[in-house]
């Protein structure tokens, strides 16, 4: 199903799941849910289906901190540095396949539920920036500033460019 996959030994944390194609949309979620190569879930249904209605030939599903949790909540209270690492090399290494990435900010208000993916988010903004990435949002912002999830999006929305550096030094 997906011919881009990157996790660790036990498929406990995915750093990279997506589809191949000459216009890749890089979407930085939150954490990782259930999909894996042979399986989709709701956001990585709809993440594909928004990618190809706007023109991308493939698609690149990438999050904030990489351990898998139906529930971000469930989350540790700490991040494994090592898993914060493995992830941004993750996207740093699929990224540079892009001549001029677009990066699509899909991490909805959950990001304030653990301080590590403000913090992880800084560290990728570093890395896109160095590439001339580009970021956009799908639709509106919440009520306090954040970029939707994809599993709550309605597909009459429209990517607009998101500040990603204002949004990092006032909220995240």
């Amino acid at each position: 199903m997906y011919d881009l996959y990157q996790c660790n030994e036990d498929d406990t944390a995915r750093f990279i799941l997506g589809k191949n194609g000459n216009k890749k949309l890089f979407v930085i979620g939150l954490n990782p849910s259930t999909a894996n190569k042979e399986k989709s879930d709701t956001t990585v249904a709809k993440v594909e289906t928004v990618a190809s209605k706007n023109g991308f030939e493939g698609f690149v599903m990438a999050n904030l901190y990489p351990l898998r949790s139906t529930d971000p909540n469930g989350l540790p209270k700490t991040a494994s540095e090592d898993l914060i690492i493995k992830n941004l090399k993750a996207i740093q290494e699929f990224a540079q396949t892009e001549k001029a990435p677009v990066f699509w900010a899909a991490w909805g208000s959950g990001i304030t539920i653990r301080p590590y993916f403000g913090i992880a988010l800084r560290c990728i903004l570093e890395e896109i920036k160095k590439i001339n990435g580009t970021w956009v949002r799908y639709g509106e912002l919440t009520k306090y500033g954040h970029p939707r999830h994809p599993s709550r999006l309605s597909y009459s929305w429209v990517f607009s460019e998101f500040d990603v550096s204002n949004y990092v030094q006032n909220i995240a």
